[in-house]
């Protein structure tokens, strides 16, 4: 029976480089869980329809598949820590673009602003990720990422409790106002009042990013060559393009699921009549979820159970919770989407790695071309508020969200059956044993 390793998730580099990119990882998830109250927020602030007010996530995420390219070309030339320092300096200047354009009522600005954030976070997230996945040894990298992961979820619970805090604390009372508005005149006095709460909040941000900017470029990180040779171990195994593609797809639409779980739950429980001031805090009810997972995960694997097997269990339980969101109304249902972040949790940190592993010293470009699925972001709530018209809330969100996750556990079971039955850890259940194939991953394998 194969040894299971149960060494530290920090490798021989130690603990500073792994706290250094918690914390750039916390700026990453404090900046892209504001988009979940923001489409409310904007929906309300500039009169748009759901479709509109979706654009929020599709500039946001959209950015991921124009600009990971471009920036790891930019990565390559300028180093590892200057690229996230130039990150974090273009983070900076979306923010400040986006809170400029909202307090002027500027919608298109407004999403400019986004765009660029996500032009930042193209060039931090081909960076970080596969720098966090090569750090110690590839059994450990789904709790390294894990570990990324909590960061990154916390950042996303506080972000849209501040954010409803300064900005969103009086959201009902501020759409009572603009309905029964006497005159338009009055109607727009009132929005600009509500649009110029953002100002100051996004300033600070700004100013903040840049402030980690020189930080980072200044601290002592170990060099990691991304695209050499020894980097990620390739295992020799056929079907490498093939799984490589799959791998890319299924996390596009694993990054979909994730966006329509945190982003789309507040429209999600409007559909059932919930009113603003309840729904503007499902995003953090699904990113503290989220977190749960991510601990969870850091306990269970590799101790008891391999990443990709755990990997499968996620994708059974998401499959699981979008039958009984179907299956219910209200509270419950609402409570199922906002459970789908537990089920989330793990599938990045086990999906990540995988594909990163069948690349060998290829990595660099599987790490670009995973970064440019990070689109699903964008593409997947547009499908689903699309279908929410014709369909009803419910049911496009479960025709949505439920065959992606049949995809990423067909991905789970190629994986089990190239590496061969597992050599350890706890088995799956039968269904989605039978669903990912007979046997199991080996204790480290991907």
């Amino acid at each position: 029976m194969k040894h299971i390793s149960v060494a530290s998730p920090a490798g021989a580099h130690g603990w500073r480089p792994i706290v250094v990119m918690a914390l750039l990882f916390f700026s990453i998830g404090f900046v892209t869980w504001l988009n979940g109250p923001l489409i409310t927020f904007v929906q309300l602030a500039f009169s748009l329809s759901d479709v509109a007010a979706f654009l929020v996530p599709s500039c946001f995420y959209l950015a991921y598949f124009v600009f990971p390219l471009p920036a790891t070309l930019l990565a390559r030339r300028t180093g590892l820590k200057a690229g996230m320092a130039i990150a974090l300096m273009v983070m900076a200047a979306g923010t400040a673009l986006f809170g400029e354009c909202v307090t002027g009522r500027w919608y298109p600005g407004a999403l400019a602003g986004l765009a660029v954030i996500g032009a930042g976070l193209s060039l931090l997230q081909v960076t970080v990720n596969p720098y966090v996945t090569l750090l110690g040894p590839h059994d450990r990298a789904a709790q390294r990422i894990a570990i990324m992961g909590t960061a990154n979820k916390f950042a996303g619970i506080l972000a849209p409790l501040v954010f409803a805090s300064l900005v969103m604390r009086d959201i009902g009372g501020i759409a009572t106002l603009v309905q029964g508005a006497p005159s338009p005149a009055a109607r727009d006095a009132v929005l600009t009042h509500f649009t110029r709460a953002v100002h100051a909040p996004y300033l600070f941000m700004a100013v903040l990013l840049v402030v980690m900017a020189v930080w980072v470029l200044r601290s002592r990180l170990p060099d990691i060559g991304i695209g050499s040779e020894a980097a990620v171990p390739a295992d020799g195994r056929d079907g490498g393009l093939f799984l490589l593609a799959l791998g890319v797809f299924s996390t596009f639409l694993y990054v979909g699921v994730e966006v329509m779980a945190g982003d789309a739950i507040g429209l999600y429980g409007r559909s059932f009549g919930l009113s603003l001031d309840v729904t503007k805090y499902f995003t953090a009810a699904t990113l503290a979820a989220m977190l749960a997972g991510y601990l969870a995960g850091m306990v269970v694997v590799p101790r008891l159970v391999s990443q990709e097997r755990y990997m499968g269990l996620c994708c059974a339980m998401g499959l699981a919770l979008c039958g009984a969101a179907w299956m219910t109304a209200g509270l419950p249902s609402v409570s199922c989407v906002a459970l789908l972040g537990f089920a989330n949790a793990m599938i990045m940190p086990a999906l990540f790695p995988a594909v990163m592993r069948t690349m060998g010293r290829h990595a660099d470009h599987a790490a670009a071309l995973l970064v440019m699925a990070f689109c699903g972001g964008g593409v997947l709530p547009q499908v689903f508020v699309h279908l929410a018209g014709p369909c009803g809330t419910q049911a496009a969100f479960v025709l949505v969200a439920g065959p992606a996750y049949l995809v990423i556990l067909a991905y789970c079971g190629l994986m089990l059956r190239r590496d061969g039955r597992a050599a350890g850890g706890a088995p799956l259940i039968p269904a989605c044993r039978q669903a990912c194939g007979a046997g199991g991953a080996d204790g480290g394998g991907g």
